[in-house]
């Protein structure tokens, strides 16, 4: 699986007030209401792209199971939203639970291809064509909350 990082250059300001704010759990609430903020940037790409691509004859719609999911990591002050299929993509694990958009699991194969079909990339493509809008969506909402609480 593959995973993007951004490093942020230039917000000196923000981070001179969410120091001012003296609270790391206020601060943590605050990047993650943020991030969740830019992932949904990316989600409603890939969903576009999957609309684009998901079979009409067919029950699974891979569009209606993308999603946005905070994760966790070793370093505590980093914060992790991940956004992907949900239901997985493992066939020797049981059929996942209920879906919304049905057993999805077969979206790996659409956007990596395989030894017999060229891939349709969706899920890349949007991250890649929005990295501005997603950092903007970022910077944005966390100087707004952060404004919010200082205030």
């Amino acid at each position: 699986m593959s995973s993007t990082q951004f490093d942020i250059q230039g917000l000196n300001d923000i981070e001179k007030k969410l120091k001012a704010l003296n609270n790391p759990k206020k601060v943590k609430s605050l990047v993650r209401k943020a991030l969740r903020q830019a992932a949904n940037v990316v989600k409603d790409a890939a969903r576009q792209n999957a609309k684009a691509i998901d079979d009409p004859e067919t029950y699974e719609k891979i569009w209606k199971n993308i999603g946005v999911a905070s994760g966790r990591s070793r370093n505590s002050g980093s914060e992790i939203m991940r956004i992907g299929v949900r239901g997985g993509a493992s066939f020797s694990n049981p059929v996942p639970p209920r879906l919304s958009g049905g057993d999805t699991r077969h979206w790996r194969w659409i956007e990596y291809g395989s030894v017999n079909s060229p891939s349709v990339p969706f899920m890349r493509p949007a991250l890649s064509n929005n990295t501005r809008q997603v950092t903007d969506t970022f910077v944005r909402v966390l100087n707004e909350e952060i404004e919010k609480v200082l205030s």
